[in-house]
């Protein structure tokens, strides 16, 4: 997906902003879509939460029917109040807390491991009810190679690391494009979809 620079700003802002109205009950601008047309798409995102460098809170939507901008909103509360591996942020947190958000593509099978890229593609295991997800970045930052991101989303799907050598899983591969607080304009930390 192609977003300016200030289009990036703008969902970053309004992460920001989502987050804090959780405490103080503002009301978040709608953004102005004859000047950001693509802030109205409709596209999965999620908002990564990082404090000290450590994972926060990360929720997301693999596909949406919203508005962009509304699902980014829902992703940052959500990440910051409701991720049940984490207690919710505190006020006084808010400040600490860096932004992620990475838009998604459309989910596409994967009809074989080898198609898989690292770095590019993020991979979604649906099998006997459970769902896991790995966003794209995530094999980049904890230096895995196929072998362990196939063996991390295993795990995050409920199943034992080595599931995947054992037969055929259904995997669904997907792009995203990813920003950040800290790496804005900085293209060399941007995935693209």
């Amino acid at each position: 997906m192609e977003i300016s620079s200030e289009e990036k700003e703008i969902l970053l802002e309004i992460a920001r902003k989502s987050i804090v109205a959780e405490f103080t009950g503002e009301k978040i601008p709608v953004p102005d879509y004859d000047k950001h047309p693509i802030l109205k798409s409709r596209s999965g995102a999620f908002v990564t939460l990082t404090e000290n460098g450590m994972l926060r809170g990360c929720i997301g939507y693999i596909l949406s029917d919203r508005p962009l901008f509304e699902t980014v909103r829902e992703a940052a509360v959500q990440a910051a109040m409701n991720d049940p591996r984490f207690r919710p942020v505190k006020e006084s947190e808010v400040e600490k807390i860096s932004l992620e958000i990475s838009i998604l593509s459309e989910p596409f099978p994967l009809k074989s491991y080898d198609e898989i890229e690292i770095g590019k593609h993020g991979l979604i295991l649906e099998e006997k009810g459970r769902r896991g997800l790995l966003l794209p970045q995530v094999p980049v930052e904890h230096h895995m190679n196929k072998d362990q991101y196939l063996d991390a989303i295993c795990r995050k799907s409920g199943f034992p690391a080595d599931y995947w050598r054992t037969k055929q899983i259904k995997l669904s591969g997907f792009t995203a494009t990813v920003f950040s607080e800290s790496s804005e304009g900085e293209d060399k930390n941007e995935k693209r979809a």
